[in-house]
C-alpha cells in the first residue's frame, strides 16, 4: 500500500506533526482512490550537522 517517506529538518511540535501527516494522508487517498486507513506516512528527522549540500554542512551553511 502506499508509504510516504519524509526527510527533512526535527518538526518539535506534536500537534505541527499530527496535521502534516494528517493532511499528507488524505492527499495520498484522494490521489489513489484509496481508503485513508493504509496510507502510511514515516517522517525521517535529520539535524543540520547530518545534511550536507553542496560540499558543505548545512550547520555550516546557515552560519554564513
Amino acid at each position: 500500500m502506499p508509504t510516504i517517506r519524509i526527510d527533512g529538518p526535527p518538526v518539535t511540535d506534536l500537534d505541527v506533526k499530527r496535521q502534516l501527516v494528517k493532511e499528507l494522508s488524505e492527499a495520498a487517498a484522494k490521489a489513489y482512490g484509496l481508503p485513508i486507513n493504509i496510507i502510511t506516512v514515516l517522517i525521517r528527522e535529520n539535524k543540520q550537522e547530518n545534511v550536507g549540500t553542496g560540499g558543505q554542512l548545512l550547520l555550516d551553511k546557515l552560519k554564513e
